[in-house]
């Protein structure tokens, strides 16, 4: 038998490495060390986790983890000493690694991989729990919703009594989840002034989980979330603990919203664009708000927070402007869509499409999102990365005139082919897949335009 080796060796040895890994500029420090870590003793991260005083919350979803995760660590840091994966390293590696790193931290804030929830749920025993919504994404990964669904069923079934699970109602699956759990949160929208006119074509969970027949909607905001009910009279929406009323969406700049909780109702002010934004802080404040912390404190907090990287993240480059908007499934890049129409529909736009692991092999979910509206006003699509020839297809068939079509493979040198189409003074708009959006960073981080990412979520 191997002999055990002290849980403070191990973390010296997983910070060394960590140490390392980024004095050599690759940013490796997120999660080699708990790679490291798990070699050495799969049942470290479980007393890592344990050595928290005031223990962890956790935050999964296809959409919206970082950026809610992030809301979150802006209302809580004021309270408590966060250790908080601030660079989406959301694997079970990545959990450990931020736990290595912990320090004198009070409160783990974990955002997790929507696969590895189940594993981090039994290793870390959360005292609260937020899932924000299922979306069908990188099927050659995850499998079906429905398969997600009961993996997370399973998983809060088996969490302790005491932990408190917040979900967003608006989404089926998820209130499906909560029915069975005691002091369950559930969170959402009710304006339906900002609702889509119907349910759309590539909206995913849209049939009763009890009986099939399709769901009903009073309202529909984002994909499939909205007010639902069986026919039948089986699943509908549950009441709102927590919800986000009058809302207002100001182009690409801002988004405004009353925040109404048992405890009272504040306006927030959110420096964000988009309807799935304001998902994402109507989230973060139900989770907050289950974590302790006042309606003072989580207005303050949202009202202070900037974007996290790459999901809406403004950069300058000299007398122009770069605009990052992260896509990877069918309800997301609906959504960048629709915030960048109703600002006003770019002239130039880059869109990088990758194939990678991180961005699932299958394409396909191009052709299921509705880039049509961007057409009216677009001069000139880049279409770039591993897939570019594909994402130039689809818009040649949404109606797109071959001419202004070019597509660069190599994601720096579309950067530098938008950036030559923009005029002085303007901001040139782009899309990437995930992998893309890292390859992005790099670009901007080695021209001295921005920090590295891993630097900045420091």
């Amino acid at each position: 038998m191997r002999p055990a080796v002290p849980l403070a060796l191990e973390i010296a040895a997983a910070r060394a490495v960590a140490s390392l890994s980024r004095l050599a500029g690759r940013g490796g420090g997120t999660t080699i060390p708990g790679k490291l870590l798990a070699a050495l003793d799969p049942g470290a991260i479980d007393r890592l986790a344990a050595r928290l005083p005031a223990g962890a919350a956790t935050i999964s979803a296809t959409n919206g983890k970082t950026t809610t995760a992030a809301m979150a660590a802006e209302i809580l840091r004021p309270r408590h000493r966060l250790a908080h994966n601030s660079a989406g390293a959301n694997l079970v590696s990545g959990v450990a690694s931020t736990l290595l790193a912990a320090g004198r931290a009070e409160l783990g804030l974990l955002e997790v991989d929507e696969g590895a929830l189940p594993e981090v749920l039994r290793r870390v025993r959360p005292r609260a729990v937020l899932l924000g919504n299922l979306f069908r994404d990188q099927l050659d990964r995850y499998g079906e919703l429905e398969l997600i669904a009961e993996r997370w069923r399973a998983a809060v079934a088996e969490l302790p009594d005491g932990t408190r699970l917040v979900v967003n109602g608006d989404d089926p699956l998820l209130a499906s989840i909560a029915e069975t759990r005691i002091g369950a949160v559930a969170f959402g929208l009710d304006d339906p002034r900002v609702a889509r006119p119907s349910l759309q074509h590539a909206a995913d969970s849209k049939y009763c989980v009890v009986c099939g027949a399709p769901y009903e909607y009073a309202t529909a905001y984002v994909g499939h979330l909205g007010d639902y009910h069986c026919p039948n009279g089986h699943l509908a929406r549950p009441p709102l603990e927590v919800a986000a009323r009058e809302i207002e969406l100001h182009g690409l700049e801002r988004a405004a919203f009353d925040l109404v909780t048992p405890d009272g109702t504040r306006r927030i002010d959110l420096p964000l664009p988009g309807l799935y934004n304001v998902y994402n802080a109507t989230g973060a404040a139900a989770l907050a708000r289950a974590l302790g912390a006042s309606l003072d404190e989580i207005a303050a907090g949202l009202g202070r927070f900037g974007a996290a990287f790459g999901r809406f993240e403004r950069i300058a480059v000299g007398d122009k402007g770069l605009l990052l908007l992260l896509i990877k499934n069918p309800a997301g890049a609906n959504e960048a869509v629709r915030t960048l129409v109703d600002g006003g529909a770019p002239r130039t736009v880059v869109i990088a499409l990758n194939d990678e692991i991180a961005d699932g092999r299958d394409v396909s979910w191009i052709w299921d999102v509705d880039f049509e509206p961007l057409l009216a006003g677009l001069d000139r699509l880049v279409a770039t990365g591993g897939r570019a020839a594909e994402l130039a297809l689809r818009f040649r068939y949404g109606g797109m005139d071959e001419s202004a079509i070019e597509v660069v493979p190599d994601v720096e040198q579309a950067l530098d082919r938008g950036l030559e189409l923009t005029p002085p003074g303007g901001e040139l708009v782009v899309l990437p897949t995930y992998t893309a959006m890292l390859a992005l960073q790099r670009v901007v981080a080695a021209r001295g335009l921005a920090r590295p990412y891993w630097e900045r979520a420091a």
